[in-house]
């Protein structure tokens, strides 16, 4: 995307509370814009016919253009080398930046952590101590602390930064006990469309546990219809989607989709795939879309069984027996991004997060801002 760049701001001596708040107010500029036309991401995709499984569709995109993203850790391999340390906040020294007494300080962080005293359900503590800057997804569910939570934004983390604030929701929200500080990666699993989308457009904590709650429910009605025992009794997304029959449904559906997909991927490893839209009951949900194959890859175990989870159990989407949505439909639906309403996060040097809304859509479009890896990284676009 085309982004205008944002000022620098003057560099003055001020408190570190000063200097938080003006961060804030830098992180995020909103722009209003009525009938704003249309913005495309970078590279042009094209959507091919689809495969399907029961009630969920995923359809494979292609791109013009795709780049080298092995420059990027994810969040799987980081936590697993003990490269990444996610912690509650209160767990991990919080960070005073020494300022010199003569000359500029640097720009503001509004993510570096001050010291605070205790844990908050909604933000973690992070360290990225790779020589990698890190990328997180928005969807990614985090288990251990006092409570399983689910990465609420896209964003990427500069390599040997500081310790940094990370947005999280609660999406476990009857428990605040825990024998560990640290938490690690929700095993080949990442959280359904629906949660996402509270999280990433709704940004609603009450919204959060309102689709963990829906989930608990759908399941529990398809253990019934089929006469399997029941989960255990659990508030946890993650034991949700790991109790017996969830893990049997999900793999019968996106097993043979993965398979199929994977097929598919090699034959179109010259076109690039780099992602895939979703349709489930016949409507069109969601779009995922990476800047590389290989980013694809490392993501789309735990994409395929999110989607899956979504088609069994997230209860969104009851318009059953509607037909198959044609390719061309589907690529309309990824191609269209007139928004009416834009908000861009940028943590200069790092990454920059637009959020697009139009009638009845919202579009995230993450973009790397570090020098040598300067393009989008993932673009998701959601129904609303």
């Amino acid at each position: 995307m085309n982004w205008q760049p944002f000022e620098n701001l003057p560099s003055r001596r001020m408190s570190q509370a000063a200097l938080l708040a003006l961060g804030a107010l830098a992180a995020s500029i909103i722009v209003l814009r009525a009938g704003a036309g249309e913005v495309k991401p970078a590279g042009q995709y094209k959507v091919l016919a689809p495969v399907t499984e029961e009630n969920l569709t995923v359809f494979p995109v292609v791109a013009e253009r795709t780049w080298d993203t092995n420059g990027f850790l994810t969040l799987d391999e980081g936590i697993r080398s003990g490269e990444v340390v996610v912690t509650e906040q209160g767990s991990a020294r919080g960070l005073v930046r020494p300022r010199p007494d003569d000359g500029p300080w640097p720009a503001p962080r509004p993510d570096v952590m001050p010291v605070q005293p205790q844990a908050q359900v909604n933000q973690l503590v992070l360290e990225n101590h790779s020589d990698r800057p890190l990328l997180l997804l928005a969807g990614e569910i985090v288990t251990g602390g006092r409570q399983d939570r689910v990465i609420g934004k896209d964003r990427i983390v500069p390599a040997h930064g500081e310790p940094i604030a990370l947005g999280v929701f609660c999406v476990e929200p009857h428990r605040w006990t825990g024998d560990s500080e640290y938490f690690k990666p929700m095993n080949g699993l990442m959280a359904q469309p629906s949660v996402r989308l509270r999280a990433m457009a709704s940004k609603n904590q009450q919204e959060v546990w309102d689709e963990v709650n829906r989930t608990r429910e759908q399941v529990e009605v398809m253990a019934s219809a089929a006469a399997a025992p029941p989960p255990a009794p659990t508030s946890s997304l993650a034991g949700t989607m790991q109790s017996p029959i969830v893990v049997e449904k999900v793999g019968a559906m996106a097993l043979p989709i993965e398979r199929t997909y994977e097929k598919l991927a090699h034959e179109l490893r010259s076109q690039k795939a780099v992602g895939a839209v979703v349709a489930v009951n016949g409507e069109l949900i969601w779009a995922d879309a990476f800047a590389s194959q290989t980013l694809l890859e490392k993501y789309w175990p735990k994409l395929i069984r999110s989607y899956a989870a979504e088609a069994i159990a997230g209860g969104r989407w009851h318009r059953a027996g509607r037909p198959v949505p044609s390719v061309q439909s589907a690529q309309a639906f990824l191609d269209d991004l007139n928004a009416n309403r834009e908000v861009v996060e940028r943590q200069p040097g790092v990454y920059r997060n637009a959020e697009l809304t139009g009638a009845d859509f919202t579009v995230f479009v993450l973009s790397s801002l570090v020098p040598g890896l300067t393009f989008d990284v993932h673009v998701a676009k959601m129904k609303q």
